[in-house]
């Protein structure tokens, strides 16, 4: 399985979406995992909001109030549920592990899985 997100589509202005990502249980075990995503023509995968296996969270000043994160330890699974969406959320949407350096997060591993469309568009 590795990283597996789906939940993607087309929506509008103000409209909501659930992404879900299935990990592989020996990446998911133990390991902070994030949302990051990736407009098109930039090269940069932001972050948007990661989880710790505690249950610890944290947002993109983007997301706070809009995004809420979550997983479900039982089914290796992290989920992202967007509301009030904005045209600029329109991005590929992907999920990873998220590493601690100093007080930010990055994504912890260099092997992607596939990501998930989001348009936001009227």
């Amino acid at each position: 399985v590795q990283l597996q997100a789906s939940g993607g589509g087309l929506v509008q202005p103000g409209g909501s979406l659930t992404l879900s990502c299935v990990v592989s249980e020996t990446i998911f075990s133990g390991n902070a995992m994030g949302w990051f995503r990736q407009a098109t023509g930039k090269n940069l995968r932001q972050l948007v909001a990661v989880i710790t296996s505690a249950g610890g969270t944290k947002y993109a000043e983007f997301a706070k109030g809009r995004f809420t994160i979550s997983r479900d330890n039982a089914k290796n699974t992290v989920n992202l549920q967007m509301n009030s969406l904005k045209v600029e959320d329109t991005a590929v949407y992907y999920c990873n592990t998220a590493r601690l350096v100093g007080s930010s997060y990055f994504p912890g591993r260099s092997s992607w899985g596939q990501g998930t469309q989001v348009t936001v568009s009227s």
